[in-house]
């Protein structure tokens, strides 16, 4: 999930390994909608990160199509980012 500042704007992404050649946008907003986009990322524990430039890229991308490979290198340095926060958190709780 990318939030923007300023106005709310939001983008989410989806990337399952297994069966997407790259990321997907599968949900964007601006106003109340990137405030609920912002809410239900939360609750699901997805964590959020603050991009304005990049929100700004990801949000001329359609629903459901993947990000396109100019944009591959951001994108892997924010999939590295998660990846890094994960193992934070499992090893704040003990597990594997």
């Amino acid at each position: 999930m990318v939030k923007g500042s300023g106005k709310k704007r939001a983008v989410a992404l989806r990337y399952d390994a297994q069966h997407d050649a790259a990321p997907k946008v599968v949900a964007k907003g601006e106003g109340i909608l990137a405030e609920r986009i912002i809410q239900l990322a939360r609750e699901a524990g997805v964590p959020l990160r603050e991009d304005s430039d990049l929100v700004e890229i990801l949000s001329r991308i359609e629903l459901n199509k993947e990000i396109p490979p100019e944009t591959y290198l951001v994108i892997a340095e924010i999939l590295s980012w998660v990846y890094r926060l994960n193992e934070k958190a499992g090893n704040e709780t003990g597990s594997p």
